[in-house]
């Protein structure tokens, strides 16, 4: 007995050392997996977070040097020695040799600049300075920079002062091949938009990107996605060869998407790709880092831990005699497994119920009516045709908009509209709900007190409660039509016919309104005849450019339609569509102008009520003002333009004034003054003030000059009215704001 309680004990032992090292081996395990998983998660976030900040900052580099590149060609189109380069046909070697002496400031001010082009299609040479390579006048022949005339001769292609990535050969003999991003700025005035004259900047592509390369992983590779369209090293500037698969996921999850991470299979390997939403230039900077770079560490860590895990499981074993064959089945997966069959039926049934009411309301199942009662009773509808009955339509406004927004919740939004509808008609009818599929949802009553229901003032007032538990809860409006009281089976696919047109009347009534299928249905004897004299008073308001009264008329006529049936107004619209599209083609033959899209009448059963058609067809009715006040007005344009030059070139004069302007022009300075505020909206001395205001800041920026010689430069009297302008307009002082500017400078 003793011998056996001692093999009883060793043997329960046993037991407890092989659980005690399996639970200690499973805890192992699963909590480096947890940890591995959430280290490895932590060093994905940080190398997004490095990768990130180093894209984010070349970012702005290339976008400050843009305003850079920007502001330096508009020095150099101000600059009167520079300037003869591009506006004289032949200029004399002394103006020559002075503007090259101006450029060579520049370059030399501004060392992240490799070259500047100046280029004048009178001429027949382009005017360069260059720190290495070609450097002075050369003819276009001459030229090792052959890309440079590619883009001058294209230069529609590109935005203005967008950054162009490039290779060039500037001509040196060594190293001639410079990488740079290229700034274009040209004057393209002129019926035919040739150039007049440009300035191109080449700024360094190594001084750019000299922020990539500092990240956690040197041997991650850096890519520029451009606005064009194309994938470049941010290196060598070389436009990429990718296969199908990465052209793929940088199409599909990088192009135009919001900064992020994911990973992906780059050149055969795991790799974490990193990238930034678009900039104001509409670039993305995209890094690629090898997987196994992020998680070699973890890796390490991981193999250790399981080394110790095995060593621990096996030492375990080999002290223990007894391994436990009886498997464990938990609890807790039995009863997630009974809730998922549970929710899966629940679900199912609720889908059978809703399409054979569905089926049933369309008349694509029908069913002897004791059939029908018991097969809908089996499916735990309540619901019957053999009893007095009315339908009604709910039609949620603003559908379109909804669906746009919240697609994701818009069965629940649904769903919670059929339980409001149910639980406020339960309390005196017997109810079902049907999910129509679109904008609307069905609801159908079962009268259980005839005599109480023929008054529609309670269904009303239901309807109103309905309505505005929707608009306090969902925040959604509501549109209703019900029907007359029938007990015909055979009469339900019709009745819903009539009342789902009658629902069409919101075109008329209005969003939020409540709507009587039987008083629209008495509209079928009206007889509408459409207003051909009215439409022509439209048109001809129209070729006038008369927009109010082509309103009025065209609402006339819209609006004529409203104690008809639906399909009267129509082929009302639809006629009138017509019209106007031959109008319009007319308008624009005989004013030789096209608007950037051809129009096209849209549907009627586009738009939800009749405000929002009207909306459509006054803004086309002000595009066509808007295109003939143009015409119309081309002479008063470049007069604007001629008063914007001449405030660019004399804001510096402290003297400079309306007056001043109004006698370069020949004219009086209060038709000058009106003009310009009629075609700005904002008066000369404004703009003056703020050009003037624009320069202190640069100087302020860029400069160390005391306020004083400021105000002298920039056109002010004295620095104190400097002081005053300066603060009411920014609500700081010059000294605040150039204090504010220096550290961000200097980080940047």
């Amino acid at each position: 007995m003793k011998i056996k309680a001692v093999r009883n004990q060793r043997a329960m032992f046993s037991k407890i050392l092989i659980s005690i090292v399996l639970c200690t081996s499973i805890t192992l395990l699963v909590s480096t997996s947890i940890y591995y998983t959430y280290y490895v998660k932590i060093q994905k976030e940080q190398t997004f977070l490095s990768d990130l900040s180093h894209l984010t900052q070349t970012s702005k580099e290339v976008v400050n040097l843009t305003e850079a590149a920007q502001s330096l060609s508009f020095q150099i189109y101000r600059n009167s020695t520079i300037s003869k380069l591009m506006f004289y046909e032949n200029p004399d070697i002394y103006e020559v040799t002075a503007a090259m002496s101006e450029l060579g400031n520049y370059l030399s001010s501004m060392p992240y600049i490799e070259s500047i082009y100046v280029y004048n299609p009178k001429s027949e040479h382009i005017y360069i300075a260059s720190s290495k390579g070609q450097n002075g006048v050369f003819a276009e022949q001459e030229l090792k920079d052959t890309g440079v005339l590619d883009i001058l001769g294209h230069y529609q292609d590109y935005k203005p002062f967008t950054p162009i990535p490039r290779i060039y050969s500037n001509g040196a003999e060594e190293d001639d091949q410079v990488r740079a991003y290229t700034f274009l700025c040209y004057d393209a005035i002129g019926w035919d938009r040739s150039i007049n004259s440009a300035v191109i900047v080449n700024i360094s592509a190594a001084w750019i990107n000299k922020e990539i390369t500092t990240n956690l992983f040197p041997e991650s590779a850096t890519f520029i996605l451009d606005d064009r369209g194309k994938i470049l090293s941010s290196q060598s500037l070389e436009e990429q060869t990718l296969s199908p698969v990465e052209s793929d996921w940088f199409n599909v999850k990088i192009r135009e998407r919001e900064t992020g991470s994911f990973t992906a299979s780059y050149q055969g390997l795991p790799s974490l790709v990193s990238y930034t939403s678009p900039d104001d230039l509409g670039w993305q900077y995209v890094r690629v880092t090898p997987y196994h770079l992020i998680t070699e560490q973890t890796e390490r860590i991981l193999q250790a831990t399981l080394l110790i895990a095995g060593v621990i499981l096996l030492a375990g074993l080999l002290t223990s005699w007894l391994i436990s064959k009886r498997l464990y089945l938990p609890i807790d997966r039995i009863v997630r497994e009974m809730n998922v069959l549970e929710v899966d039926k629940r679900n199912s049934m609720f889908t059978i119920k809703q399409n054979s009411l569905r089926d049933l309301v369309l008349g694509q199942k029908p069913l002897h009516p004791v059939d029908q009662v018991e097969g809908l009773q089996r499916l735990g509808i309540h619901f019957t045709l053999n009893e007095d009955y009315r339908l009604i339509v709910l039609r949620i406004d603003r559908y379109a908009e909804l669906s746009e927004d919240r697609s994701s919740y818009l069965l629940a939004y649904k769903f919670a509209i059929m339980n409001i509808a149910s639980e406020i008609f339960g309390q005196t009818y017997r109810v079902e709900t049907v999910d129509m599929n679109d904008d609307s949802l069905l609801v159908l009553l079962n009268i259980m007190d005839p005599a109480e229901d023929r008054d529609t003032e309670l269904l009303e007032t239901l309807l109103r409660q309905v309505r505005e538990a929707c608009a306090d809860y969902l925040k959604i409006s509501l549109s209703a039509a019900y029907s007359p009281v029938d007990r015909n089976p055979a009469q339900l696919p019709r009745l819903y016919k009539q009342v789902r047109e009658a629902s069409k009347h919101r075109f008329f009534y209005g969003r939020g309104c409540i709507i009587n299928a039987k008083a629209i249905q008495e509209l079928q004897g009206n007889v509408h005849h459409y207003p051909t004299d009215t439409e022509k008073k439209l048109t001809d308001a129209l070729l006038s450019g008369k927009t109010e009264e082509a309103r009025r008329y065209f609402s006339e006529i819209v609006r004529g339609t409203t104690l008809n049936p639906y399909h009267v107004a129509q082929l009302s619209v639809s006629r009138l569509s017509v019209t106007l599209k031959s109008v319009i083609d007319q308008i624009q033959k005989s004013n030789q102008f096209r608007f950037e899209e051809e129009w096209e009448p849209p549907a009627l059963d586009s738009f939800e009520i009749i405000d929002d058609l009207e909306h459509i067809y006054f803004t086309l009715f002000d595009e066509l003002k808007n295109k003939l006040a143009e015409k119309k007005n081309t002479k008063q344009h470049e007069l604007i333009a001629e008063i914007d030059r001449i405030i660019d070139q004399s804001f510096h004069d402290p003297n400079f004034s309306l007056n001043l302007i109004a006698d370069k022009l020949g004219l009086s300075p209060v038709y000058v003054s009106r003009l310009y505020k009629q075609a700005t909206l904002t008066g000369i001395t404004e703009v003056i003030l703020t050009k003037r205001l624009n320069e202190v800041c640069r100087l302020l920026e860029q400069t160390d000059h005391s306020i004083t010689l400021i105000a002298e430069q920039t056109g002010f009297t004295s620095s104190s009215y400097l002081h005053r302008m300066f603060k009411r307009s920014f609500g700081s002082t010059p000294a605040d704001y150039r204090r504010s500017k220096r550290p961000a400078a200097s980080n940047g």
